[in-house]
């Protein structure tokens, strides 16, 4: 291990000086590496800080307590995938298209930064009820009532069935959510690939199309109900 040097040393502050991003971005690329995959509420500075090959101190000097690396991990990304979101959504020319613009950019978010991603999502879970906590709740509700919007839009225009929005939108984010639980960064698909697919079949459904074999197999309704 590398001598370790207190953030109050002439080298440390002059190296931050000289570009007082680099180090920071690479604190935060750690500490979302840990939180994705330990979780935050098992990830001390402690741990980050070994990572990093730093001290506590040191690593206090970029960042005072975990609250401003949950502020830097979670509200930052929300706030960036809000961002990315709602322009993909704003330059679709109908509701069919901003739903599919709105689910694939999420997908695309996920595809380049898994890390990001997955540990933003696993503090915003186990994170504090504090100030930060209540600000990405509203980045989240605000996401969410975006997809919820252009559905309704979708049915005002008569492209979507009349459906319950909100149970819509919470049936396309699950699928984009859970594919952190399965997918692979080395699968056969990236997750975009993945996403267009489920939106087919959110869409357009799994079946072509009512075939005669289907209803003769399911009886008249008569003798349905005579069975029952």
């Amino acid at each position: 291990m590398s001598q370790r040097r207190t953030a109050s040393s002439p080298p440390a502050r002059a190296a931050a000086a000289d570009a007082p991003d680099t180090r920071e971005n690479q604190l935060l690329a750690i500490a979302r590496s840990l939180f994705a995959r330990d979780g935050y509420e098992r990830t001390s500075m402690r741990d980050i800080a070994e990572v990093a090959d730093i001290t506590k101190a040191a690593l206090y000097y970029y960042f005072p307590n975990k609250e401003a690396l949950y502020e830097r991990v979670v509200l930052e990304s929300m706030q960036s995938l809000v961002d990315d979101v709602s322009a993909a959504v704003a330059a679709a020319d109908s509701p069919t298209a901003r739903i599919r613009a709105f689910m694939q950019s999420s997908a695309d978010v996920f595809d380049l930064a898994r890390d990001r991603w997955i540990a933003g999502s696993r503090a915003f879970r186990e994170g504090g009820r504090g100030g930060q906590h209540l600000a990405a709740i509203a980045l989240r509700d605000r996401y969410e009532n975006l997809l919820r919007q252009c559905i309704s839009e979708g049915i005002a225009s008569g492209e979507v069935r009349a459906i319950d929005p909100a149970i819509a939108g919470r049936f396309l984010l699950s699928g984009l959510n859970q594919m952190t639980n399965w997918h692979r960064p080395d699968g056969r698909l990236g997750v975009t690939e993945v996403m267009r697919q489920f939106l087919d079949m959110a869409l357009h459904g799994l079946l072509a199309e009512a075939r005669p074999a289907d209803t003769a197999a399911a009886g008249p309704p008569a003798a349905r109900s005579a069975k029952a």
